[in-house]
């Protein structure tokens, strides 16, 4: 990762313990208020403390000023998804898809969204495209394996968990030590 020199300016203040400096060269980086990416740094922090709702009001007013914010869609997806609201989550993972349709996230997290709703066709659809988009995608292979369950294909569902603990997966590992599969 190459860092900017601001960036970099920035890191060696706080690194040197210059902490008057690094204030000062934060304010002067950082986005004028009122701004989508200012916004959008609010959220950031808003999630990051939990406040999910008041992080979905500030990336839904990024998203007034500039439609086409994917890590906002993509964000205000995730808060509604941990407030239980799956519909309102795969209207952004959506948004994100129609933007940039291989995005892997907004798949895996749509996916998982529909799963939520017991819609196990449509996830197990976005688990599929992430895995033409990457095949050895474990956490897909682990979340198809319960769309498959979810669908009544237990079989089904017991290839893509063994799948996924080949790759690695831990959650996969545990299904199936606990004898869910034959």
């Amino acid at each position: 990762m190459t860092m900017n020199r601001p960036t970099l300016t920035l890191a060696l203040a706080i690194a040197l313990g210059h902490a008057a400096q690094a204030q000062d060269l934060a304010v002067a980086g950082a986005p004028d208020a009122g701004t989508a990416q200012a916004l959008f740094n609010e959220g950031e922090k808003a999630y990051q403390r939990g406040a999910y709702d008041e992080a979905i009001a500030l990336f839904s007013r990024v998203l007034q000023q500039d439609g086409d914010h994917l890590n906002a869609y993509l964000q205000r997806g995730f808060c509604h998804s941990l407030t239980k609201r799956y519909e309102a989550a795969v209207a952004d993972f959506s948004a994100v898809i129609a933007r940039k349709p291989d995005h892997l996230w907004a798949y895996t997290s749509r996916g998982s969204a529909y799963n939520k709703l017991k819609q196990y066709d449509k996830a197990m659809r976005d688990f599929d495209q992430v895995l033409t988009l990457d095949p050895r995608n474990e956490e897909a292979y682990n979340n198809r394996g319960w769309a498959r369950k979810g669908a009544g294909d237990p079989a089904g569902a017991c290839k893509d968990w063994r799948a996924s603990q080949r790759m690695g997966n831990a959650e996969a590992r545990i299904i199936l030590s606990n004898n869910r599969c034959k």
